[in-house]
């Protein structure tokens, strides 16, 4: 690519420089990354493969989602709550996930979590969505780690009983399901509404 902000390929739309590294990545920016998604359960998988993350390449987390999905019974929220040892341990021998014990605990037990919210997960993630806009990032370089509103959310879904999330993680879960827009401001993506 010729530009480092976007595509520059004649022909091709700008997008963020972050999603040109492979197909997986284009695909994954231009469908999905910072689109609004709600629901219980879609946010369930969302938060999950976040902390999932942590530590790893974004690419490892998409390139395994399939068998993330598989293995989590679909991240039904439900679903993962009723999970026992015996699936604990299935989780932890399959090679098509990541598998750290943490991190599998912790998925388990924020579906435990979750299905104690009253409001439900959908409504409380939201709840923390920014209301004013800022201005748009010139560069990936300019786009936060974390936010005010990540760090309240943190300590609110600690508070709830939530285990392994912290701001970063929050932040990169806001970014994705949309409750931020960090397309840089010549990407393709980019909501014309905000500056």
């Amino acid at each position: 690519m010729a530009d480092a902000t976007f595509g520059g390929v004649e022909g091709e739309v700008g997008r963020c420089a972050w999603a040109d590294s492979s197909p997986d990545y284009v695909r994954y920016h231009d469908e999905e990354w910072g689109t609004p998604l709600h629901g219980d359960d879609a946010l369930f998988e969302r938060l999950c493969l976040e902390a999932f993350q942590s530590g790893l390449a974004w690419i490892t987390i998409l390139r395994k989602r399939p068998a993330f999905r598989s293995a989590f019974a679909g991240f039904a929220i439900d679903a993962v709550a009723g999970f026992t040892d015996d699936d604990h341990a299935r989780l932890m021998a399959d090679a098509g996930i990541v598998r750290n014990r943490a991190k599998i605990t912790a998925a388990l037990a924020n579906a435990r979590a979750a299905q104690r919210l009253p409001e439900g997960l959908s409504e409380l993630l939201w709840s923390f969505a920014p209301s004013a806009s800022r201005p748009r990032p010139a560069t990936v370089a300019e786009v936060p780690a974390t936010s005010p509103e990540s760090v309240a959310m943190v300590k609110e879904l600690k508070r709830r009983g939530f285990v392994f999330v912290g701001p970063t993680t929050a932040y990169a879960l806001m970014q994705a399901t949309g409750m931020v827009d960090d397309h840089v401001a010549d990407c393709f993506r980019a909501s014309p509404a905000r500056g």
